[in-house]
């Protein structure tokens, strides 16, 4: 029951709503639509999180290759086994035909759903904005996961495995295992974060301090780092790119995760359209 659950979630997220927006950005009436929807964020046009450092991630689906590599690095890192992914590529088509690749992470919401109803503030925000899990508290309702509109969560229903399919060829385990009966999510690899910082590296820029699935990206298809820092790697892949969108954005979730959509070989990504 679980993973037919979860097989639903991922399809109407990647199918109808990413397809749905993303792909309708190459004609006018999609574009029409997705600023309808607050869905785009268009260079110089977005309010900035206050505070301090709020990490962050832009995908750029037309460099993806679909390798899997950020899959497999991320369950080298947190030991997981191939039933339990906290990121996943699905290929997808564009409206005109053409295939791509959606890589799926946490989005790591600033309203994020599966804070608010955990009975148990087992799920809470980090100061830097990454929604994390006290896995000692959880409780195993699985509210959270229900309350996800991405998808982006999964049950552990077994026994820790002693090491990961993917493991040493695409890394080695970072962190403990989880124990059974809790439910489990990307966390942007905070405890590299962490580190780094301790240290004086700058996560999006020093490896050792940057999430596995950014530093494994064979074609530099992921940026990360501070948003609240206008030199950072991601602020300045925001600036150059003509145009990105959020997931589900009109769900008022304000995620962290950001998308340079698909363009198309024919008609490029503004067909009969000036740049906005």
């Amino acid at each position: 029951m679980a993973d037919s659950t979860n097989k639903d979630v991922e399809k109407n997220v990647s199918r109808r709503d990413l397809l749905k927006v993303g792909a309708a950005i190459l004609g006018a009436t999609g574009l029409t639509q997705l600023f309808s929807l607050n869905s785009l964020q268009v260079r110089g046009k977005e309010i900035p999180d206050e505070g301090g450092r709020k990490w962050g991630m832009l995908i750029d689906i037309n460099k993806c290759i679909g390798c899997n590599y950020c899959t497999y690095a991320c369950q080298a890192v947190n030991n997981l086994a191939d039933d339990m992914l906290y990121n996943v590529v699905t290929a997808e088509e564009t409206q005109s035909g053409e295939e791509y690749f959606l890589s799926r992470p946490c989005m790591q919401c600033a309203e994020a759903p599966c804070v608010h109803v955990c009975p148990v503030e087992a799920t809470y925000y980090r100061p830097d904005g990454i929604v994390e899990m006290n896995y000692d508290r959880c409780i195993g309702c699985r509210y959270c996961q229900v309350a996800c509109p991405y998808g982006a969560r999964v049950f552990n229903w077994k026994d820790p495995i002693e090491l990961s399919p993917k493991s040493p060829d695409f890394g080695v385990a970072e962190v403990e295992n989880r124990p059974r009966g809790v439910v489990e999510k990307c966390h942007f690899c905070s405890h590299r974060i962490d580190r780094g910082l301790e240290y004086g590296l700058t996560p999006g820029v020093d490896r050792e301090a940057t999430p596995a699935c950014v530093v494994v990206c064979p074609t530099g298809a992921r940026v990360f780092g501070d948003l609240n820092d206008v030199e950072s790697p991601v602020s300045k892949a925001r600036e150059e790119a003509i145009v990105t969108l959020r997931l589900r954005e009109e769900l008022s979730t304000e995620p962290r995760v950001y998308y340079i959509p698909p363009t198309t070989k024919k008609t490029g990504p503004f067909a009969g359209e000036g740049e906005s």
